[in-house]
C-alpha cells in the first residue's frame, strides 16, 4: 500500500511575538547602557559619602549630692558634612541618646535638614538631664572620676543621609555614632577625641 506525505504550508512566527522580543531587546539594552552610564558618572564624579561628628562639647555643670541623686548639663554640638562638590546632600531622622553608668539621660533630636554642596552644617544641641539616682557602687564611681577630673558619657545614634548627583539618581544610607565623650569636670572642658561616622 503506497502512502502519500502531504507538506502543510509551513506557519512562520507571529507579529505579536516578534514584538515582544523586539521591545525585550530594547529594554535589555537600555538597562545596559544606564548602568553603564551610572557606573562611569560615579567614577568620574566619585561622591563621597556624608558625615556626622561631634566637633565640640563642654560640661557645664555635674552635682552628685548625698542623696545619690546626679545632675548634669551639657553643651554638644553635631556637625553635619558633605564634602561632595557636585552633590547635595539631605538628612533626616537625626537621633541620639546621651546616658550614664548606662543610664540614658537625654534624647537628641533634629528634623530633616539640607547640606550644599561642599558645605557643612552644625546642630548644637543644650542637654539638661534629670536627676539621675544612683547606687552606692556608682556614687564612689562617680566620686573617684570627681576626684581624677575625668567623667565619661556614651553617645550612640544615627542620621539618615541621602545625596543626589544629577541623573545619576540618589542614594540613601545611615550614618552612625557609638563614642564616649570626656570631660574635666573641674573647668568642663572636653577631651576632644574622635567621635565620627567616617569610616575608619
Amino acid at each position: 500500500m503506497q502512502t502519500k506525505l502531504r507538506h502543510g504550508r509551513e506557519k512562520g512566527t507571529h507579529p505579536v511575538v516578534w514584538c515582544m522580543a523586539i521591545v525585550c531587546t530594547a529594554v535589555a539594552i537600555a538597562v545596559i547602557v544606564t548602568g553603564i552610564v551610572v557606573f562611569v558618572g560615579y567614577l568620574v564624579i566619585h561622591p563621597s559619602v556624608p558625615v556626622i561628628s561631634v566637633v565640640s562639647a563642654h560640661l557645664d555643670k555635674i552635682q552628685n549630692d548625698i542623696a545619690g541623686l546626679l545632675e548634669a548639663q551639657l553643651t554638644i554640638v553635631v556637625k553635619a558634612e558633605n564634602d561632595n562638590t557636585k552633590a547635595h546632600a539631605s538628612f533626616s531622622d537625626m537621633s541620639f541618646v546621651l546616658s550614664f553608668q548606662g543610664v540614658d539621660i537625654a534624647q537628641l533630636v533634629a528634623g530633616p535638614f539640607d547640606v550644599a554642596k561642599n558645605e557643612s552644617q552644625e546642630i548644637p544641641y543644650k542637654v539638661v538631664s534629670s536627676s539621675i539616682p544612683l547606687n552606692p557602687e556608682e556614687m564612689q564611681q562617680v566620686d573617684l572620676a570627681l576626684k581624677a577630673d575625668l567623667i565619661t558619657f556614651d553617645l550612640k545614634g544615627h542620621t539618615r543621609a541621602r545625596w543626589r548627583v544629577g541623573i545619576l539618581g540618589s542614594v540613601k544610607f545611615w550614618c552612625n555614632l557609638n563614642c564616649q565623650l570626656k570631660f574635666h569636670p573641674l573647668n568642663g572642658s572636653y577631651m576632644n577625641s574622635p567621635c565620627t561616622s567616617r569610616a575608619k
